[in-house]
């Protein structure tokens, strides 16, 4: 298993039930880059600490601040604009870089629900 199927099964593990989302932002919003792929993909984490380590990290996010989403609002608000923008989840970034696997939100849906 790579290090970002890992990550990304960490990030299902981590959530549970009642669990909260957690991206990160500016004062523009949160983050949309393109992977090498040309697909934009927004990041996501299962716990605050591993979103904040990447704004530590990795000097693009520098000046980004944690954001908290309630797991119900990510479902029900979140994964429809996401859906609709035509934008690829990241799940659990992480590295210099802050990279790893991203998901349709198709796949990720369904394995939410798992």
């Amino acid at each position: 298993m790579s290090t970002s199927s890992a990550h990304a099964d960490a990030f299902f593990r981590e959530l549970g039930l009642d669990g909260s989302v957690w991206t990160i932002e500016d004062d523009e919003g949160v983050p949309a880059p393109r992977g090498t792929d040309g697909a934009r993909a927004m990041p996501f984490w299962s716990r605050e600490s591993r979103a904040r380590r990447v704004i530590e990290n990795v000097p693009a996010y520098a000046g980004f601040r944690t954001r908290e989403i309630p797991r119900a609002e990510f479902e029900f608000r979140w994964l429809p604009g996401l859906s609709a923008d035509g934008l690829l989840i990241g799940l659990n970034w992480a590295g210099d870089r802050a990279t790893g696997f991203d998901s349709t939100v198709a796949d990720f849906t369904a394995r939410l629900n798992a």
